[in-house]
């Protein structure tokens, strides 16, 4: 066994598909098929579900799988260590943020990347649940998401200020004054928002109904970009976080305070405390606490 097959294990895991994972690992498909067997024969386990495509693992593969993201995040972390120990970062920091999150990770990885050149970084808009799961799982170092209910036996975190609330439009299609706009103001203009469910959704909701108003939005996707799209179009406008920085994506955009507006939850930048922890997530965890300290 060598660590090259527990890539290719997990590689087939992320795309759900023989040629993409070989494709993704920069090798044939038959020789993806022929180490994976490899693997299969040595521990003397069948691993995956074959027939004319990917069916899936099976429950010892399963298992093993587990195992394998282990391994590789301690052998990558064994790499990563050791270059904090020469006082650089290397290697790829894995980041899952929750969508319309107020948190803007620009000025972070910037510093990031200036002090440390060859680090990398992987974003993913993930739901609140997903980044826990791959946060426990070694498949993200760090996640933005909501502090509540958090297992605060297995997760360190640091809260960020409360999540305030504007309305996102494009100046050349709308026009509004200086002062903050009320929730009543909202009701009579086409919205876009978040599908139902999606925790920003629910806080935009509980604005609305805990004064007995009840929107009709013009438009519901479960696309940030989508949404971003049709404020810049004209279409609609949006409920977003104040502090995203969405305003200066161009020069048309935005965002107006709204009166009272605030999320339901409290945001934070989560990391495991169990070992094997990323030396990337706490050299990462520390810059941030640091910019407290400094702000």
């Amino acid at each position: 066994m060598d660590i090259k097959q527990l890539k290719f294990l997990i590689a087939l895991d992320e795309t759900r598909h023989f040629g993409q994972a070989a494709a993704r690992c920069h090798i044939t498909q038959p020789t993806l098929s022929m180490r994976l067997r490899s693997l299969e024969e040595e521990l003397d386990l069948p691993l995956v579900n074959r027939g004319q495509r990917f069916e899936g693992f099976t429950a010892p593969g399963e298992r093993v799988l587990a195992w394998a993201r282990t391994v590789l995040a301690a052998y990558d972390g064994l790499y990563a260590e050791a270059a904090a120990c020469r006082g650089s970062l290397v290697g790829t920091l894995r980041l899952g943020m929750v969508p319309l999150s107020s948190f803007d990770p620009l000025p972070l990885l910037q510093r990031l990347h200036g002090e440390h050149p060859n680090l990398r970084f992987e974003l993913s808009a993930l739901s609140s649940e997903q980044i826990l799961e791959q946060l426990a799982n070694n498949r993200l170092d760090l996640g933005v998401s909501y502090l509540e209910r958090l297992d605060t036996e297995h997760f360190d975190s640091q809260a960020f200020s409360e999540t305030r609330m504007g309305l996102l439009y494009d100046q050349r299609f709308f026009t509004f004054g200086e002062a903050p706009l009320s929730w009543e103001s909202l009701i009579e203009l086409p919205l876009g928002m978040l599908t139902s469910g999606m925790h920003f959704r629910q806080s935009i909701d509980h604005n609305f109904h805990s004064r007995g108003l009840t929107p009709q939005p013009l438009l519901q996707t479960d696309a940030v970009h989508q949404l971003l799209q049709a404020v810049h179009g004209g279409l609609c406008c949006a409920v977003m976080p104040l502090e995203g920085g969405l305003e200066g994506l161009t020069e048309h955009l935005r965002l107006q305070p709204i009166e009272n507006a605030q999320t339901l939850g409290r945001l934070g930048l989560i990391m495991r405390r169990s070992a094997p922890r990323s030396a990337l997530a706490e050299a990462c965890f520390a810059i941030y606490q640091q910019s407290l300290i400094g702000a």
